[in-house]
């Protein structure tokens, strides 16, 4: 008997490790697919920038394809299981049957840290490498859309012309936005050329006039060249979303975040009090105190987003484990029934149960009307439901 519960929890471990391997591998190879096409087809890219990508989509796609992957393994593992009635074979033997569910359990757990792993890599070093591999193409983007569509556009420039010949830009319209001076220059030139060298974008106009937004305008007869820094694409602004941030980032910013508040805040209160003791009414309902909450609700914004994404990673990642557990035990309960039918009995709940609770947590704690442990309000529904079905399971 001993014998018996050390062997049996290995034979369903490899189980479902063959099934979970094999699954994931189609899966993630469908999803990885879409996803290198969504990015050639939006950003023009070419075959060796394609083949460049894979490294960096494969955790974000790993990441999204593991929890369902799973759920896939223990329907189709138990359903069998459950099926041909060895289940309840080792009821007969006195074994607990939650030596056969354990494995399930200990893996999805196992998982569901590696899926938080990989939602980390996935938004800093996954998504970083797509910016970089985009970036570094930029010359060959840019010409193919020109060619294209005659115009080109991203948060630091844009370009309209009206022929593209080799590499030759005949009459082209180059809009630039300089971030010091916080303006746009606009170049119009008689003919214009693209060059990188991974590391900036060199405009290279012949015979045209530069215009800078409200200060000044001249003509060049010769050439004139200017050139981007391609870490100036990431944004105009110069922020970058949480969710591109590592979770470690994402402590240093908030704490950065939270002083801001701080002194904005003992700003304020130290200019609201000067105004009305000097009795300055025109200046305390002036529209400069509407620009001042504006800047402090867009930092509590930002605040609310940064204490939103550590949970929601933790939350999403964690769905493993929780769809393990409804799914063991749906599946033995329906032991009668096809693989495919307890997979998608069990899949429908989560589209329409698991996933608009997530939706609904994370959209409630980035606004700051609930804290931001709500994000875990689908995973405790799913938990709920998965002891439950183990609990009938166990009885009968």
């Amino acid at each position: 008997m001993f014998g018996l519960t050390r062997i049996i929890p290995r034979y369903v471990l490899g189980e479902l490790l063959r099934v979970f391997l094999m699954a994931l591998a189609c899966m993630t190879g469908l999803v990885l697919l879409f996803g290198i096409a969504r990015e050639a087809l939006r950003e023009g890219l070419g075959g060796a920038q394609v083949l460049r990508l894979v490294p960096y989509l494969l955790p974000d796609a790993l990441r999204f394809t593991i929890p369902g992957t799973v759920l896939f393994a223990v329907s189709v593992v138990y359903g069998r299981i459950a099926g041909t009635n060895e289940l309840l074979a080792l009821k007969s033997l006195g074994i607990n049957p939650l030596t056969v569910l354990v494995p399930a359990y200990v893996l999805s757990f196992v998982l569901s840290l590696v899926t938080v792993l990989l939602s980390d890599i996935a938004v800093s070093w996954g998504r970083s490498g797509v910016r970089r591999v985009v970036l570094e193409a930029i010359e060959q983007i840019a010409y193919s859309r020109l060619q294209l569509n005659r115009s080109y556009s991203t948060p630091a420039f844009s370009i309209n012309v009206k022929d593209v010949q080799g590499k030759k830009l005949i009459r082209p319209v180059i809009s630039i936005y300089d971030r010091k001076r916080k303006k746009n220059i606009t170049i119009n030139s008689r003919y214009a050329e693209l060059d990188s060298d991974g590391k900036v974008l060199i405009f290279r106009c012949y015979d045209g006039r530069v215009d800078v937004q409200g200060e000044l305008s001249y003509r060049f007869p010769d050439v004139m060249e200017r050139e981007i820094p391609l870490e100036q694409f990431k944004s105009v602004g110069g922020t970058v979303s949480p969710s591109w941030l590592s979770l470690r980032q994402v402590r240093v910013e908030l704490v950065k975040v939270q002083q801001d508040i701080r002194e904005l805040e003992d700003e304020l209160a130290l200019k609201g009090v000067t105004q009305l003791l000097a009795m300055d009414l025109g200046a305390l309902f002036s529209k400069e105190w509407k620009t001042n909450y504006r800047e402090r609700d867009n930092l509590y914004f930002l605040y609310h987003r940064l204490r939103t994404e550590p949970p929601r990673r933790w939350a999403g990642g964690f769905s493993c484990f929780c769809f393990a557990l409804v799914g063991s035990g749906v599946a033995i309960r329906r032991r009668n029934a096809t693989v495919m039918g307890s997979f998608f009995l069990c899949f429908l709940p989560v589209l329409l149960v698991y996933y608009p609770l997530l939706a609904f947590g994370v959209q409630q704690a980035k606004n700051g009307t609930l804290p931001p442990y709500v994000v875990w309000l689908g995973n405790v529904v799913m938990l709920a439901a998965g002891l439950w079905i183990l609990r009938k399971v166990l009885r009968y």
